[in-house]
């Protein structure tokens, strides 16, 4: 992460941070969400040889992601609480079809460019969050944190 971190900064992005060791990035650019992503992305490539895909959001778009919070009232446990930031809307069948896969209480509620997904048993067995974390036959890229991640990336960017 350090090296990541250089990296961006060295690519013309301003105040880089990172938070733990999955790639979440905080950072201060003028340029739209569509073009950090490309720009990461390219600098990934060429400093480390390997393809990323990379979701951008602003601070603001962040901050409605976390006050919409749809599941705040069954979603007790951040650490099984999910938000996958997807690079564009997802189409209602496809979400329809994943949603199917929801079993012994989970849920999965999306919301424009974000799915929110509920696991009160975990990750480890479900059928739901396999499919989310594999992209899903979405048709779009995405990335998943937990709501604990989300929620330090929002304070981080404020």
């Amino acid at each position: 992460m350090p090296e990541l971190r250089t990296v961006l900064g060295e690519a013309g992005f301003a105040d880089v941070r990172t938070y733990v060791q999955s790639g979440n990035v905080v950072l201060n650019s003028r340029a739209s969400p569509a073009k950090v992503a490309a720009d990461a992305e390219r600098v990934i490539s060429e400093r480390f040889g390997f393809d990323v895909s990379v979701i951008a959001r602003t601070g603001e778009e962040l901050a409605e992601v976390v006050a919409r919070n749809p599941l705040a009232d069954v979603a007790d446990d951040p650490k099984r609480y999910q938000v996958s930031f997807l690079d564009a809307e997802p189409d209602p069948e496809a979400v329809a079809r994943i949603s199917d896969l929801a079993l012994d209480g989970e849920r999965l509620v999306a919301i424009g460019r974000e799915l929110y997904a509920w696991h009160p048993n975990g990750v480890a067995r479900s059928k739901l969050w396999a499919k989310l974390a594999s992209a899903g036959g979405l048709g779009v890229r995405a990335t998943a944190r937990n709501w604990n991640t989300v929620t330090t990336l929002l304070e981080m960017a404020s």
